[in-house]
């Protein structure tokens, strides 16, 4: 895979935030003449934005529309910049190529990629993959959705190294040409419809994962989800499918509690599911899924087998933080929509203190709610969806809901509302921009919280 040089190519990077300004300074490095635009002031953005124009970038801060778009070669959108934004719009009715962060890492990568998307289980899976694939002996750079940003992670590697990258929704409308050897869709339920609008665009968005794939690459895809079955219509690429309910003739499925790979017809058995020590049917998925990005990676199952098997998870999902009285505090904040509640929710037998709550994403709650139901002695709510979820939550006959002002103030409730051997779960089903920078923070303060607690 050869690189694309940006060299004396005009460059307007729209969004100061992380990704922006990694961006801007990769392209910068590489000989671009590179122009970072925000609606935000230099006081608002801080000195770390500021320092850029002592690297040869020009910054255009607190404006949008007195940039000529014309002006440049290209749009560099970040993550956080929707394509129904009115720089963007301006960009394509002058024929100006839009393209995200993700599509220059793309460019600038010799190596080949693996690339993870899906509404949930992203993260565990792109970490999972990323320690497989280091049993290869290969360098393995890990990043997109997690960790730094793509065109950082890859600024350095050879066409000897490995990539692998969680991919959001946000990060694919600006891919053009992104093309993984080995792509994953994990599942697909209606979020970021505020963003996205309608479900077939959230579709369209994250087919971009493999649309650009040839016959001789490989898209590992959820047979057990009907849209991503219905989204395989579209795949050149060689379809491997993974199901924690079928037993498939060929993909990743369950023999008995056997994760287990077909191929070609050979079967390869990895490792019981019972080795796991990540709890959850969604994490089954994720290893199954894993495993088959692995196993086309070139990954041995033997290796396969030996990660899953120490893999404890990742940080703010289902994480266990403490046991304290006699019950046990589980940090899920990651869950930004109800889909991944329902899923952390669906781990636990029962007898559940669930803090949730946040900016609301107006997703339907009806099947979060019925579980609530069945499985929660008490709903906390915090946040501005709290209204909205109180009254869900009312219609479908959940006893017990108390509101908080806090995170502070609803872990303290917990704590006195909490019998011995329940189970105390984070798990918000929002989004956490309402009352922290990210979930990152939420989930910190929440293991803080609790830590306190048990001192």
């Amino acid at each position: 895979m050869s690189k694309v040089s940006f060299a004396g190519k005009r460059m307007l990077v729209a969004g100061a935030g992380v990704s922006g300004v990694a961006v801007a300074q990769i392209l910068q490095k590489k000989g671009a003449l590179v122009t970072l635009q925000d609606t935000k002031t230099l006081d608002e953005l801080g000195d770390r934005v500021g320092s850029l124009q002592q690297q040869g970038i020009k910054l255009a801060l607190g404006q949008q529309n007195e940039i000529l778009v014309n002006d440049f070669d290209y749009i560099v959108v970040s993550p956080g910049i929707s394509i129904y934004s009115p720089l963007v719009l301006a960009a394509e009715q002058q024929g100006v190529e839009v393209i995200s962060e993700v599509e220059v890492a793309y460019r600038l990568c010799p190596a080949p990629i693996l690339a993870i998307t899906g509404t949930n289980g992203k993260t565990t899976t792109t970490t999972l993959v990323g320690e497989m694939a280091k049993t290869t002996g290969k360098r393995v750079v890990v990043g997109g959705n997690i960790g730094k940003a793509l065109s950082l992670e890859v600024e350095d590697v050879t066409d000897k190294d490995l990539v692998v990258a969680e991919i959001s929704s946000f990060q694919l409308e600006g891919a053009r040409t992104f093309r993984p050897v080995v792509a994953a869709v994990l599942n697909v339920t209606p979020d970021h419809l505020d963003r996205h609008k309608t479900m077939k665009n959230y579709m369209a968005m994250k087919s971009r994962i493999f649309t650009n794939q040839s016959s001789q690459d490989y898209v590992v895809a959820n047979y057990d989800d009907p849209l991503v079955r219905n989204m395989m219509n579209k795949a050149v690429s060689q379809v491997v499918y993974f199901s924690r309910k079928t037993e498939l003739a060929q993909g990743v499925f369950l023999k008995g509690d056997m994760i287990t790979i077909a191929w070609k017809n050979k079967a390869y058995p990895v490792c019981s599911i019972h080795t796991l020590r990540i709890i959850g049917s969604h994490n089954v998925e994720n290893a199954l899924a894993a495993c088959g990005v692995a196993f086309f990676a070139g990954v041995a199952v033997s290796d396969m087998a030996t990660v899953l098997g120490r893999f404890e998870g990742v940080e703010h999902r289902i994480e266990r933080v403490a046991t304290v009285r006699q019950v046990t505090y589980y940090n899920d904040s990651k869950a930004t929509n109800p889909e991944s509640s329902i899923k952390a929710l669906e781990a636990f037998r029962g007898h559940v203190i669930l803090l949730a709550g946040g900016r609301d994403k107006h997703t339907d709650l009806t099947e979060f709610m019925k579980l609530v139901k069945e499985k929660v002695d008490c709903l906390i709510l915090i946040g501005e969806a709290g209204d909205r979820f109180a009254q869900a939550a009312r219609e479908h006959q959940v006893e017990h809901i108390e509101r908080a002002d806090s995170m502070a103030a609803a872990v303290q409730m917990a704590h006195n509302l909490a019998q011995s051997h329940q189970v105390v779960l984070l798990s918000p089903a929002c989004a956490s921009y309402d009352m922290f920078k990210n979930y990152e923070e939420r989930g910190r303060v929440f293991k803080e919280l609790v830590h306190r607690l048990s001192s």
